[in-house]
């Protein structure tokens, strides 16, 4: 039986989620999806890591106090968590003749979008290094980011220098109003119906109650 490793890219799986499925937080339990799926690709599930972008409280307050409590949880059952502070870039807004859009105190208004820097890269070099080290056969990863796919090179080129079998294999949410229905290039993909999905969410909700 082979030893299949999760890694888990935590915002790219709920955004593809909430897109097939509507679901409207990051409600999955990333240990019970990569319990199923190994059962059903009959690969022995060794240790789950997960990786996310934090907002910081100052600019989201409410999903800054949800993950605070999400990776505790996460934690405590003995996954492996990763976390960077999203960076935030602000916009002024211009209306259709280019002149800026004030709020009621006559101040410019501004769009704050929040981004997440480095968690692609700090997953794609854990996935190379831990091939490197024999921890895995199977490097199962829960995302649909195209940029990945150069893990697979990597892991491929790692495999014929160690003269043993080793797959990347690629989970994600699969259902008619999916806006993405491809895995990662060359990896071995593994469609999650909302059937699949909806038997692997986490009972607790994390975000705090409202006061």
């Amino acid at each position: 039986m082979k030893n299949a490793m999760a890694f888990f890219d935590g915002q790219n799986l709920f955004q593809h989620a909430k897109d097939a499925f509507g679901h409207f937080h990051p409600n999955y339990d990333p240990r019970k999806l990569h319990l199923a799926v190994c059962a059903a690709r009959g690969w022995r599930a060794t240790l789950t890591r997960f990786y996310t972008g934090v907002p910081v409280e100052s600019e989201d307050k409410m999903w800054s106090a949800y993950w605070s409590s999400r990776i505790i949880s996460m934690k405590r059952s003995g996954i492996h968590v990763t976390t960077r502070k999203l960076r935030y870039r602000k916009t002024d807004v211009f209306d259709d003749k280019g002149s800026p859009v004030v709020d009621h105190n006559g101040k410019q208004k501004v769009i704050t979008t929040p981004q997440e820097k480095g968690i692609d890269v700090r997953l794609a070099l854990d996935v190379v290094s831990l091939a490197r080290k024999r921890q895995f056969d199977v490097a199962l990863i829960f995302s649909q980011d195209q940029d990945l796919n150069e893990v697979v090179t990597e892991v491929t080129s790692i495999a014929e220098e160690q003269k043993r079998w080793i797959k990347v294999a690629c989970a994600f949410p699969d259902g008619p109003s999916a806006t993405c229905r491809r895995g990662i290039d060359h990896t071995d993909w593994f469609k999650m119906d909302e059937t699949f999905y909806n038997a692997c969410l986490d009972p607790r909700d994390y975000r705090p109650a409202k006061t």
